[in-house]
Formats: structure tokens, sequence, C-alpha cells
């Protein structure tokens, strides 16, 4: 009997941890997506002269420099509320995968590399912005498995009640 009382607080101990770690990564998640999105529209007419010179996309520069901020936003909604966390993530993830492919298909494309990002990470140069978008995905998806298999182990817990 105390073996089966000391699994399961080891188990709520572990789920604490869980949901903290989770709640970790969704905090920088949305304060990094807050913060981008801010700066977007605070400086926005840098922000869409920035995205007009580069010839990729300077088609849709004007629709981009509105959506991808709205979009920043709107993600950050997703992960404030809790019952849409998991859709949340998985809007973070494809926004990041996205960008990622940008500054993949901007360093392969474009002769000059204007940064419009806003704020500080504006600093960054395109091989350490690669490797910060690679980060936060790599973060936003070990929350997102660490959510499902929480769902997973929960789900499982109510089938034995």
């Amino acid at each position: 009997m105390e073996n089966i009382t000391l699994n399961k607080i080891e188990l709520r101990l572990k789920e604490l941890d869980r949901d903290r770690f989770i709640i970790g990564i969704k905090l920088i998640c949305m304060f990094l997506f807050l913060y981008t999105a801010y700066a977007k529209i605070v400086d926005h007419d840098r922000f869409i002269k920035g995205l007009s010179k580069v010839h990729i996309i300077n088609g849709f520069a004007v629709y981009i420099s509105w959506f991808v901020p709205a979009s920043e936003i709107l993600t950050f909604v997703l992960l404030l509320i809790p019952k849409m966390v998991k859709w949340g993530f998985v809007s973070f993830l494809w926004l990041m995968f996205s960008f990622t492919g940008y500054i993949v298909g901007a360093m392969i494309f474009e002769k000059t590399l204007p940064c419009h990002c806003g704020g500080v990470i504006e600093k960054l140069s395109w091989a350490q912005h690669l490797w910060f978008n690679l980060f936060f995905i790599g973060l936003a998806a070990l929350a997102l498995w660490l959510l499902e298999s929480n769902t997973k182990y929960k789900n499982h817990q109510n089938e034995k009640f």
C-alpha cells in the first residue's frame, strides 16, 4: 500500500514538473510573439518598407505587413486560453516554420538581407536568426509533445476508473 501511495505521489510530482515546463515554454512563446507583433505595429512603416525590399515577397508586402502581426497576436491569444493551448502551439510552430522558410529563401535568393522583425531581434545576423528560430521551433515542439503525452496519460488514467 505504501509503495502504491509513493508511486502516485511521484507521478503527481512528475506531472507538476511537466505542467510547469509547458507553462514556461508557453510564456516564452507568448512573450516572443507579443513583443515582435508590438514592434511591427508600432513601427509599421519601417516594417512594410523592409518587406518591400525583399524581391520574393515585395508584391505582397502590404498584406504580409498586417497578416504577420495579426497572426502573432492570434497565436498569443490561443496560447493564453487554457483549452486552446494545443492549437496555440500548433499555430506557433506553423508560423515559426514559415518564418524559417522565409529566412532560408531570402538567404538563398536575395542579394541584400534586410531584417525587419522588430526590436532587438533585428540585431541578429541571418544565420543567428535561423538558429534562433530553430531553437524556438524545438521548444514549441517539445511543449506540444509534453502536452500530448500528458493528455494521453490523463485519458489512460480516466479509462481505468
